[in-house]
């Protein structure tokens, strides 16, 4: 890839519940596939898609998240 088509990330900081903090660590610790910003990635853009976004690099983003593909 060339400097101009690199994908553009944001770093966010979200404060959740104490008891989904530790779901989110429990599930990650047996799946070591998964990583927190590949399951981030795969519940924001699903949530979108469910929620009527409809737009190709929503689709793209959860289907790699979903199958492990690069971002």
């Amino acid at each position: 890839m060339t400097p101009m088509s690199m994908p553009v990330t944001v770093s966010l900081m979200v404060e959740i519940p104490e008891d989904l903090y530790v779901s989110i660590q429990d599930y990650l610790e047996t799946h070591e596939m998964w990583s927190q910003e590949r399951m981030m990635q795969a519940a924001l853009s699903l949530f979108l898609l469910q929620n009527g976004v409809n737009k190709p690099h929503v689709n793209s983003l959860y289907l790699d998240s979903l199958f492990g593909c690069a971002a």
